[in-house]
């Protein structure tokens, strides 16, 4: 146990590593020059006050050597100075990370509850309702998240009135009234996943001699749901629920700015479009941290959910 738990450890910092890596030299092959950014007017920009502005943020230095330094700064907790703010890079995705984290904890419920739901549905009831979840699931697998996010704006935000399509709210009830249709919207495309893994997993856990056995005992069909069929079926589930929360990081890039959220998502697309590398370089290595950290703890954790995993480790 000790030895597998130091191997997973190892390949985290090793994938952590080549990812800030990645990222850091990625940003910095984007086209633009960041000295021009920093060196202020365009009508006082000269070769001289280029050189002295690359001198003074290191901009001079080759690139392994602009990331030894970078990495070694973020470990110590020094992200850096933003370019276009002019304030520290660790306070600015402090101050927004609480919305983005609000933002995809909204979202999870929003596709574990419905899509295990509907996967459930659609695996007990076959028949018509099996059709209706999967075509309703494949529609909304097709959506992309800033089409529903426009869609669900202008429908129940503009025209119904039910919701408000920005800013973050205040209070516990006012965040999550702002934040039901981005979460909305960004959950639309994880639930349609979540909903076809549930329904195919409990497809094969009804495929099991167990079942059959239980059926042929007498017991009742929702203690075979419940004790039998759900029971098996939730290792794939947890997997993929963890895997996609782990994903959504991402996809409040596209959401936030479309709801008027200040959070990391949105902080991401200005500082790319402003040529803040410092700022883009924390945010992408903030949202590359989070999925492989929850990725690596949904895989620690699947022995506990389903023992079978870890038998079959020991066997083979």
């Amino acid at each position: 146990m000790i030895r597998a738990l130091a191997r997973r450890v190892a390949g985290l910092l090793a994938t952590l590593l080549a990812a800030s890596f990645v990222i850091f030299a990625a940003v910095y092959a984007a086209p633009g020059d960041p000295a021009t950014v920093l060196a202020g007017s365009v009508q006082e920009l000269t070769p001289a006050k280029l050189a002295a502005v690359r001198a003074e943020y290191h901009l001079d230095e080759p690139l392994v050597v602009q990331y030894g330094r970078w990495l070694w700064d973020g470990v110590q907790g020094d992200l850096g100075r933003s370019f276009q703010y002019r304030d520290q890079v660790a306070d600015l995705i402090t101050a927004r990370l609480p919305v983005t984290l609000g933002l995809v904890a909204y979202a999870t419920v929003f596709f574990v509850v419905l899509g295990v739901g509907a996967g459930v549905v659609a695996a007990v009831r076959r028949g018509w309702a099996d059709s209706a979840v999967v075509g309703a699931t494949t529609l909304a697998a097709s959506v992309p998240a800033f089409v529903a996010a426009i869609g669900l704006a202008s429908l129940f935000g503009v025209q119904l009135g039910w919701f408000p399509v920005t800013g973050q709210g205040e209070g516990f009830t006012g965040r999550l009234h702002h934040l039901t249709l981005p979460a909305f919207a960004l959950a639309l495309g994880a639930l349609a996943v979540i909903s076809r893994v549930t329904r195919q997993s409990m497809a094969d856990a009804y495929a099991s001699d167990h079942v059959e056995a239980a059926r042929a005992a007498g017991l009742p069909e929702h203690q075979i749901v419940l004790r039998h069929v759900l029971r098996n079926a939730l290792g794939p589930i947890v997997t993929m629920c963890g895997l996609v929360t782990a994903g959504l990081l991402a996809g409040t890039v596209v959401v936030e700015p479309a709801f008027g959220l200040s959070g990391i998502g949105s902080l991401l697309v200005s500082s790319i479009n402003t040529h803040d590398f410092p700022v883009a370089q924390a945010v992408l290595l903030l949202m590359v941290c989070g999925y492989v950290v929850v990725t690596t703890l949904v895989d620690l954790a699947h022995p506990l959910i389903d023992p079978r995993v870890s038998l079959e480790g020991r066997t083979a």
